[in-house]
C-alpha cells in the first residue's frame, strides 16, 4: 500500500491539476500547484513508515519550507522582468537553497515558524505585480504529463525513502521543494513570455496559506487524534482558506 502511494497519489494528483490549469490559465495553474500535491502525500506516507510524531514534526519543517518557496517566486519574478526562463530559475532556485539553508540552522515551534511564513509569503504576493496585459496560449506537448507524473513519482520515493536518515526537520524543509512550480514557471516562461510566468508565480504564492492550513493541522493535530482524521480536516482546512484567499487577493 506505501509503495502504491509513493508512485501513484501525487502523479495523479499533479495530472488533474495540470488538465484544470490548462482550462482556467497560469495564475489558476499557479493556484492549483500551491495545494500539497507533493507534500501532503509524502506527509501521509511519513506517517505511515515512521509514526505520527515524526510527521509531525516534518510538518513544521514543511511551514517553514513554505517561505523558502515564497522566496523562489519573488526571485524568479524579478529575475523575469530582464532575464530568460534559465536564468530566472536558476535565480529562483538559488534563492530558494539560500532560505532553506538559513531555516536548517534552526529549531523552532509551530506557531513562531507560521507567524514568520505567512508574513513572508504575504509580503511576496504585495510585490509580485498582477498581469496587465493578455497571456498568449500555447498548444501543450503530448509528453508533458507523462514527464510531470514521472518526476513527481521519483521525488516523493526519494524523498520519502531517504527520509530517516534526513530527519523529520530536513525532510520538512525539503519536501516542499518547488519542483513543479519550477517546470510549470519555465514552460509559461518560455511558451507564454515573462507575464505568464509572474502570473502563475503570484497565484502559487496566493495557494500558499492554504498549503500552510493543511501542515497547520496536521502539526497540531497529528498526535492527538487518528491520523485518518486528522488529514481529512487538513484538506477540509486547505479548501476552505485557498476558496477565501483566491476570493480576496486574486
Amino acid at each position: 500500500m506505501i509503495l502504491i502511494l509513493k508512485l501513484l497519489l501525487t502523479p495523479i494528483l499533479i495530472a488533474l491539476a495540470t488538465l484544470a490549469g490548462r482550462r482556467w490559465g497560469p495564475a489558476m495553474s499557479g493556484w492549483l500547484t500551491g495545494f500539497p500535491l507533493t507534500s501532503g502525500p509524502v506527509s501521509i506516507i511519513l506517517a505511515l513508515q515512521h509514526g505520527s510524531s515524526f510527521a509531525a514534526q516534518a510538518a513544521v519543517g514543511n511551514l517553514a519550507g513554505l517561505s523558502s518557496i515564497s522566496v523562489f517566486c519573488l526571485a524568479y519574478s524579478l529575475a523575469a522582468r530582464k532575464w530568460n526562463a534559465w536564468i530566472s530559475l536558476a535565480s529562483g532556485i538559488a534563492a530558494y537553497l539560500v532560505a532553506t539553508a538559513v531555516w536548517n540552522r534552526f529549531s523552532s515551534g509551530l506557531w513562531p515558524t507560521v507567524a514568520v511564513s505567512l508574513a513572508i509569503n504575504g509580503a511576496v504576493i504585495g510585490l509580485i505585480p498582477r498581469s496587465s496585459t493578455p497571456i498568449p496560449s500555447a498548444p501543450p506537448s503530448r509528453w508533458d504529463i507523462p514527464l510531470r507524473m514521472c518526476v513527481a513519482a521519483v521525488f516523493v520515493f526519494t524523498l520519502t525513502t531517504s527520509a530517516a536518515f534526513l530527519g523529520p526537520h530536513l525532510s520538512g524543509l525539503l519536501t516542499p521543494f518547488p519542483l513543479f512550480c519550477s517546470i510549470l514557471a519555465t514552460f509559461a516562461h518560455r511558451q507564454q513570455g515573462a507575464g505568464a510566468a509572474r502570473s502563475f508565480l503570484r497565484g502559487h504564492a496566493i495557494s500558499l496559506f492554504g498549503f500552510a492550513a493543511f501542515f497547520i493541522v496536521v502539526g497540531g493535530l497529528l498526535t492527538n487524534m487518528v491520523p485518518i482524521w486528522a488529514y481529512l480536516l487538513a484538506i477540509l482546512a486547505t479548501m476552505a482558506v485557498n476558496g477565501i484567499s483566491l476570493r480576496i487577493t486574486a
